[in-house]
């Protein structure tokens, strides 16, 4: 039995801050953007939010390559904005997550300049530098190209896991650590509830640098083979934890890919290194990795409903679990589970129920509150994601046409998730007066905010009204603490039982457009919630069996035997 925590009970919403709210009239996202929003975001009942980097960047993966973790980027605002934000929030009992970069800096970060200036700098060691007159191996990056790139005028080459402008630091020296756990400290004293922490399975290399088998055709092979959770990290992650989290009541939040589920204990167990992590199994099921776009896998429901209920019971056995079905760096989820129902209201209001309900804290992506969709771009330099962009020319080199290209990058881009919010709809859906940074989904959005707040039967208030049923409805006890178990049920159907000594909980949720008939023991079943009319307190029966109208989710309540 899981310990009772504070985090358990939030709904995080994830906000990425470039693309929210623009404030000033640059075409950019801001911090004050939004604390301008922060009453839209108390309306919906989110508890928490999590800003992706505002920290000082060049930008070059937005915001993921800091030059400064103690400075907030020009575009995004000040460290007083940030500040009022953290107070504003507090007022409206809405706690502030950031997100913690520390796999790598940006290669405008001081310590790498000094690094490069002067190799005899003890800033040379903060980094992974090898001397050769060729790259040191055949590892891949994320974003592509080998993982290491040559020092101008030296014999010399530095190692980066993701970007060229991302180089990593050498988790080796212990001086480098230290560094990170000041600055770590340095934020949660200032008042924020904790981090998401990105990319942290990276930290530990394989320390040989041996070749890999290649595995693509330009000769290479992907480095999470060889950098990615390798043997010895658990050290780090505890150092990491002893010196910074455990010294605050904080929630940590990991992106923590490559973990085997055998190996959730160490990382979110009783003494685990996090509090609650990520796992992107079933969010990666339409492609062979989170690197090989071109290489599309056909799923259905069944697979899906096999990995998160695979998921639930691996994080269920040892911690607690994340629960999310978008962030910033997946495609929005109705385009992805739903395909060519991603404009079903009904079937957007199943998807949002079958996650919600899981066992774990729940993650709500800008925008998906209002069933945000995918775009379609018409050319490759419409797009501003580097993976992106690395994607499109991979899929060309391993024999996709340019037109089949687009298609893959268009279904799975990481900016389909960062256009700009749609508050309105007029010109740049109120997200700014001028251009934004990045081409919005629909120039004169048909989906936004504006049109669905206070709407009976909108996606918004169903997003409303699904938080409050968890947060501040009558079983609320079983749906964030009750142990959860799936269910029995037909192909297209996921299913699944939460349950507490004092309450059991069934959820069935149908992600098809036909009408299914489930075997339920229906007479000892009450209905206490669905996604459609939900004054309605009957379900559908037909010869002692459920009977669920196509996209349709309910909760059926076991009825207990008076004594």
């Amino acid at each position: 039995m899981v310990k009772r925590k504070w985090w358990q009970e939030e709904v995080i919403y994830q906000i990425y801050p470039r693309s929210f709210c623009d404030s000033n009239g640059d075409g950019i996202g801001d911090l004050k953007g939004i604390t301008l929003k922060l009453d839209y975001l108390k309306d919906l009942g989110v508890t928490m939010l999590w800003i992706c980097p505002c920290y000082q960047s060049p930008m070059d993966d937005n915001g993921y390559d800091i030059s400064d973790y103690m400075k907030i980027a020009n575009e995004f605002g000040t460290m007083d904005d940030m500040d009022e934000l953290i107070r504003e929030g507090k007022k409206r009992d809405i706690k502030i997550i950031l997100d913690l970069v520390i796999n790598h800096t940006s290669d405008e970060h001081p310590w790498f300049q000094e690094a490069l200036k002067n190799p005899e700098s003890k800033y040379h060691d903060y980094y992974i530098f090898k001397s050769g007159k060729k790259e040191i191996n055949n590892w891949r990056s994320v974003f592509g190209g080998n993982v290491w790139e040559k020092v101008p005028g030296r014999d010399e080459y530095y190692f980066h896991a993701f970007g060229k402008k991302q180089p990593d630091l050498n988790w080796e020296n212990p001086e480098v650590r230290k560094e990170l756990y000041q600055m770590v400290n340095w934020w949660l004293d200032k008042g924020i509830a904790g981090f998401r922490i990105d990319a942290i399975t990276f930290i530990k290399k394989d320390l040989t640098w041996k070749d890999r088998e290649a595995d693509g055709v330009d000769g290479l092979a992907k480095c999470t083979k060889a950098s990615r959770n390798q043997p010895g990290i658990g050290t780090f992650l505890n150092e990491l934890k002893e010196n910074t989290f455990q010294r605050h009541d904080c929630v940590t939040v990991a992106e923590a890919p490559g973990v085997p589920y055998e190996e959730l204990e160490e990382f979110i167990g009783e003494q685990g290194y996090f509090s609650m992590i990520f796992d992107f199994r079933y969010a990666d099921l339409d492609i062979a990795s989170g690197s090989e776009w071109f290489k599309r896998i056909p799923w259905t429901v069944k697979d899906l409903n096999q990995k998160i209920m695979a998921s639930q019971m691996a994080l269920q056995k040892c911690g607690w679990g994340a629960n999310f079905i978008e962030n910033h760096d997946q495609p929005r989820a109705t385009s992805k589970y739903l395909k060519e129902y991603q404009n079903n209201s009904g079937a957007v209001k199943a998807l949002a129920a079958m996650y919600f309900f899981l066992r774990g804290t729940p993650f709500i992506y800008q925008g998906q509150e209002l069933g945000m969709v995918n775009f379609e771009r018409n050319g490759i330099k419409e797009f501003n994601d580097i993976s992106s962009i690395d994607q499109y020319h991979r899929s060309i080199e391993e024999g996709l046409t340019e037109k089949e290209a687009l298609h893959i990058v268009n279904l799975r881009s990481r900016d389909n998730t960062r256009t700009p919010f749609p508050w309105t709809d007029e010109q740049y859906g109120g997200f700014s007066d001028e251009k934004p940074w990045l081409g919005m989904t629909e120039e004169y959005p048909k989906i936004n905010a504006k049109d669905q707040i206070g709407h009976d039967g909108s996606i918004y208030q169903f997003y409303k009204e699904m938080i409050a049923f968890r947060q501040k409805g009558e079983h609320r006890d079983c749906l964030i603490f009750g142990d959860i178990e799936p269910l029995q049920s037909s192909d297209n159907v996921i299913a699944y039982r939460r349950f507490t000594k004092e309450e059991s909980i069934e959820c069935w949720i149908n992600l098809s457009p036909e009408t299914v008939e489930e075997n339920v023991d229906v007479k000892k079943k009450e209905l206490i919630w669905q996604n459609f009319d939900r004054k309605e307190k009957e379900f559908n029966v037909k010869e002692n069996k459920l009977v669920l109208k196509p996209f349709q989710a309910v909760l059926l309540k076991e009825i207990k035997e008076e004594k």
